[in-house]
């Protein structure tokens, strides 16, 4: 029995080093949301300027407003979901965790004025 759980253990540490790699710190955390925040805000202004290349000049205007007005939303609304994480080192995750979330929404949302058909009443700005 000994000898079956040291072959286990021996076989755990050889395979080891050949598992995935994954953050362990609350930095290596922190940065990799750090960096899917910034995909998805990269990903959110490429769809908008789409979007703005598309639609009218008076549908241009009302999208700049709505577009600053939803950044201060999202902003407004992460700060109150991780009010309980304020002065913990988790924050900064916690916190860019939010604005992915939204932001990935807000991009479904572009995306499907972006694709709206001819006609369709819904479609803004067109």
């Amino acid at each position: 029995m000994h000898r079956i759980l040291s072959r286990g253990v021996a076989l755990a540490m050889v395979l080891t080093p050949l598992a995935p790699v994954s953050a362990q710190t609350q930095m290596e955390l922190n940065v990799k949301a750090g960096n899917a925040f910034t995909k998805a805000d990269k990903r959110l202004n490429d769809i908008y300027q789409k979007l703005m290349a598309k639609i009218s000049s008076s549908g241009q205007a009302s999208l700049r407003d709505v577009e600053k007005i939803w950044i201060q939303f999202r902003d407004q609304e992460c700060a109150f979901e991780t009010l309980a994480t304020v002065d913990g080192s988790i924050h900064p995750m916690v916190l860019l965790e939010c604005k992915t979330r939204l932001t990935d929404q807000r991009i479904k949302d572009l995306e499907a004025q972006l694709n709206c058909e001819e006609g369709d009443l819904s479609c803004g700005g067109q």
